[in-house]
């Protein structure tokens, strides 16, 4: 037995507060990226995943709609979604969530550990940051480019210190992003400005060429490689501009909420507000001396997120850091860095005690947490799409064409298809901006609104109760409700 006080070295190291926090801020990390799949997009993902394994191939026309059946259609997360299918197949939704939460975890934990002030001001702009990001988490591609993002600051940032580092991680990680989802272009657009602001570093007298240039070759190079690398892809040289369409899409633009500017009278928008506020009010107080690469990125993915909530992450990538130097600057300024970092001399047994206590706890809450989330997926489903209006359809087979909702298009073609292909799902980009403003004319009975049932030859509609369609339908001519609950109303056309 060990007596009051006398723990072992390797006990007293383990249980040291700054090791409990570090830890504690890790689980709480992956506790906050646990959360039920409620993206209608997952469910084709899932089912592109499942088909690209068993045709041995990568689709390249639309094989799910009857509206675009047939038309180019560019696939730019085919390696996510084998992936995910695969992930799905071996430990169904669990596995999904699990590894998607280590995925957001591991990302956020980079950024902590490019932090100044480590642990606790480093730890508590981590999790701030993880608050600012958390609206955007989730079961989805866009998160394998989050996490590669991060990677590629990490390594950016030890580039300098680490020259072989640079060319033997950032070119294959490219190949591996530009096959996995079209966020591609961050991280060209992060080694474009961490360049250029080396070299404003050097313009403005803050390092010499001759000192600097072997790094700046180095990056020069690494990008050049990088941009040879994106055509390695089943979509070929077209990578190289569908991020810019994406941006440009008038249809993503008007209709997909997470493009849309931040709306700071929303709650969930706030903690980036606060941050965003706080970043430069602490840049101000701070006489640390922020790099010219730092202040590019902090401008560009600034710019990035105030254009549209989907960038939000990426911000926060990269103001985190930024935002503990300036702290941790301001706090040593004032001699409070010290307490703030300071390791303690002295572990009594009783501190070692809570230590342990409160890593306990957190361990046993963020197992409770996940399993939890895991257990309420059925209800999950439920609760955001019309599971019983699905089941409905499988078994009774109305007569299609259908024309679905919107948000439910995606989550048809992985409960549906082949069954039936959809009018209109989650890739945006491949129905186009006249598309989507004549499916809303319909669905809200503008000018017109009759034309694409009449075009399309619908013969089954499948919308939420309060939709004006549904309204319009019940009182025409020949259309018969065969069922409805609180989520779902399905009509037929009879003839």
């Amino acid at each position: 037995m060990f007596r009051l006080g006398y723990y072992p070295a390797q006990v007293n190291s383990l249980l040291e507060t700054r090791r409990i926090f570090v830890a504690v801020l890790v689980l709480g990390l992956f506790a906050m990226a646990a959360r039920g799949v409620a993206d209608p997009d997952v469910w084709w993902h899932l089912r592109t995943g499942q088909l690209i394994i068993q045709n041995h191939q990568v689709f390249h026309a639309d094989p799910y709609s009857f509206t675009r059946a047939g038309q180019p259609w560019i696939n730019h997360e085919w390696l996510s979604e084998v992936a995910m299918y695969g992930v799905y197949r071996l430990a169904g939704w669990g596995g999904l969530i699990v590894g998607f939460s280590v995925i957001i975890a591991v990302s956020s934990l980079l950024v902590y550990l490019r932090s100044p002030g480590q642990p606790y001001v480093a730890g508590i702009f981590t999790i701030w940051g993880a608050a600012a990001s958390a609206p955007i988490w989730g079961v989805r591609p866009q998160m394998f480019s989050l996490l590669l993002a991060s990677i590629f600051l990490f390594i950016l940032e030890r580039s300098d210190k680490h020259p072989r580092l640079l060319w033997w991680t950032v070119p294959p990680l490219t190949l591996l992003w530009v096959n996995s989802h079209g966020g591609y272009f961050v991280g060209i657009g992060l080694m474009i400005l961490f360049l250029a602001g080396e070299v404003l570093e050097v313009v403005f007298g803050f390092g010499g060429w001759t000192q600097s240039a072997p790094h700046l070759r180095r990056l020069v190079l690494a990008l050049v490689a990088c941009l040879a690398v994106v055509p390695l892809n089943p979509n070929g040289m077209p990578m190289y501009w569908y991020p810019l369409e994406t941006i440009r899409s008038s249809a993503i633009q008007n209709y997909v909420d997470e493009w849309f500017s931040p709306n700071f009278h929303q709650a969930k928008e706030l903690p980036f507000l606060c941050m965003l506020l706080a970043t430069f009010l602490a840049l101000g107080l701070s006489s640390r001396r922020v790099r010219a690469r730092d202040l590019l990125l902090l401008l560009a993915t600034m710019w990035l997120a105030l254009r549209s909530v989907r960038h939000i992450p990426i911000y926060v990538l990269v103001a985190v850091p930024i935002l503990s130097g300036s702290i941790q600057s301001w706090l040593e300024q004032r001699g409070a860095a010290s307490w703030v970092g300071s390791r303690s001399s002295s572990l009594w047994s009783r501190r070692m005690l809570v230590n342990a206590t409160i890593l306990t706890t957190f361990v046993v809450f963020t197992i409770a947490q996940v399993r939890t989330v895991i257990s309420r997926q059925s209800e999950t489903e439920a609760e955001h799409f019309p599971a019983a209006a699905v089941s409905f359809l499988a078994r009774q087979r109305p007569p299609g064409p259908v024309l679905n909702n919107y948000n439910w298009g995606g989550y048809f073609i992985g409960e549906l298809y082949p069954e039936y292909r959809v009018f209109i799902d989650g890739r945006t980009d491949l129905y186009g901006g006249s598309f989507m403003d004549d499916f809303y004319a319909t669905y809200h009975l503008t000018d017109g609104w009759k034309g694409p049932i009449q075009h399309w030859q619908i013969r089954t509609v499948i919308l939420p109760p309060d939709a004006p369609l549904i309204t319009a339908l019940r009182s025409q001519a020949g259309w018969k409700q065969i069922y409805a609950d609180s989520q779902a109303v399905i009509l037929t056309q009879e003839r």
